[in-house]
């Protein structure tokens, strides 16, 4: 499938796919078996890159704020939690089938999609849609009859609703607040796509925060403001984010407002992080399906009232995949020589510094600098090949500084640092390293 017009040209999604399985970014599940669509595995450098943004979200949502609280509820709950949502009875895609090559394809993603391989002109013969539920299904205990069903969550917000109360009266906080959540979620796709875009089983860092009905057009624009920062701090250039607000046929039935943050891909601007004004649906349909009030009490006004919600959920793979393409780069060098280079903002990449012995013969001491360093950093140690060619391998993975011991660090007590972007070197004392990578990283 060619790449919509308004897709970016500066990175080719085939390139990026082939970094990242050689690197040891992110690569198929299961790939010695020809691997299962929809499913991948985060290698040595895809984990740190996806953890440090999960680190990151879980600082600022949690960590630097009085008024959110953290949770990590069951990937399988109550059914009737699922119910409540109305994932069970309305979680679909419109999906159609081809009567002549037998594949299955989204309703509403039919524009451009590959030729038949058995109709005459490579046109398809299309059933009607219908709707194909995309909860995973399970079962719980030994038998597998109707009583043991159970569902992967979908959405990682439902335990959240579910927890609200406990939450609340634990931690002793009062409305307005809100509990986040980074978790695990499924769901059954029918044409998994996009490298780790759209995929069959993904993480979600969302936030549910609970507030006053009269409240929640404020709180949604200073979530809409916080998340929107929060992309630019990852180092997302400004010129491949951007909002959209949902239009008023788009919105669900119970919304009061929805935003999304976009990122513009190489196959096109797609969703990254959604906003959401949900109002009182979610406390109130759970209050329904389970009997439990879930009412606040407003001692001032005595009033009792459903508490709104606004929502941030954001994809830990797709704010992943984002960064990859936003820092891929290829540089031409003097000399004709082409320079491969991941521009990671230094708070997200997975190594931060890789240290080298100029020669074999300093491994000793150029190790116990790595080891001091790892106590405070990720750190690569590599004593094979050229210092070029080191120096190449780093600025692949996207590692911000490089420190080269040589045979005058053993008399004067400096290494070398050098930048990944600017290629600059510099001397620094061996001993201040710590406070010199720390010094920047907080200066971002």
């Amino acid at each position: 499938m060619s790449a919509p017009d308004d897709a970016r040209s500066d990175v080719r999604m085939e390139d990026l796919v082939s970094l990242c399985a050689r690197r040891g970014f992110i690569f198929q599940s299961g790939e010695i078996y020809g691997g299962i669509n929809g499913f991948w595995d985060y290698g040595p450098l895809g984990v740190e890159l996806k953890n440090n943004v999960k680190a990151f979200w879980w600082q600022r949502m949690v960590r630097e704020r009085d008024d959110v609280e953290g949770l990590d509820g069951a990937i399988i709950t109550h059914p009737r939690t699922w119910e409540a949502s109305g994932h069970i009875a309305n979680f679909s895609d419109p999906m159609v089938d081809c009567r002549l090559c037998k594949k299955r394809f989204r309703a509403d993603q039919l524009e451009g999609i590959a030729k038949c391989t058995e109709g005459r002109g490579g046109e398809h013969s299309l059933t009607e849609p219908r709707d194909f539920n995309l909860m995973l299904e399970t079962h719980i205990g030994a038998s597998a009859d109707a009583a043991s069903v159970a569902y992967l969550r979908a959405e990682t917000c439902g335990p959240i609703f579910t927890a609200f109360k406990r939450v609340r009266d634990a931690s002793r906080q009062k409305v307005p607040f809100g509990i986040a959540q980074i978790g695990k979620a499924f769901r059954n796709e029918i044409n998994p796509r996009n490298f780790i875009f759209r995929s069959r089983e993904f993480e979600q860092m969302e936030l549910e925060f609970f507030c006053h009905p009269d409240e929640s057009a404020k709180w949604f624009e200073h979530w809409r403001s916080v998340r929107l920062q929060f992309h630019r701090d990852l180092g997302f250039d400004e010129s491949n984010l951007r909002t959209r607000p949902h239009a008023p046929d788009e919105l669900a039935h119970y919304a009061n407002a929805a935003e999304d943050v976009e990122f513009l891909f190489p196959f096109g601007w797609q969703e990254i992080e959604g906003i959401h004004d949900r109002g009182s649906y979610d406390l109130t349909q759970h209050t329904e399906f389970s009997g439990k009030d879930l009412s606040e009490f407003d001692e001032q006004s005595k009033e009792r009232y459903v508490p709104a919600v606004v929502e941030t959920s954001v994809g830990a793979d797709r704010t992943t995949l984002a960064l990859l393409c936003n820092a891929f780069d290829e540089e031409e060098l003097e000399g004709g020589e082409t320079r491969t280079v991941m521009r990671f903002s230094p708070r997200v990449a997975p190594i931060k510094v890789a240290v080298f012995p100029l020669s074999k013969k300093l491994r000793e001491p150029t190790k116990k600098l790595a080891a001091d360093l790892r106590k405070r950093f990720n750190v690569f140690y590599d004593e094979s090949g050229a210092i070029g060619r080191r120096y190449r391998r780093q600025d692949e993975i996207g590692t911000p500084w490089c420190v080269t011991y040589d045979f005058d660090s053993q008399e004067d007590g400096q290494v070398t640092v050098r930048e990944r972007d600017s290629m600059s070197q510099e001397r620094v004392s061996a001993d201040q390293l710590r406070t010199y990578f720390q010094d920047r990283m907080d200066a971002l």
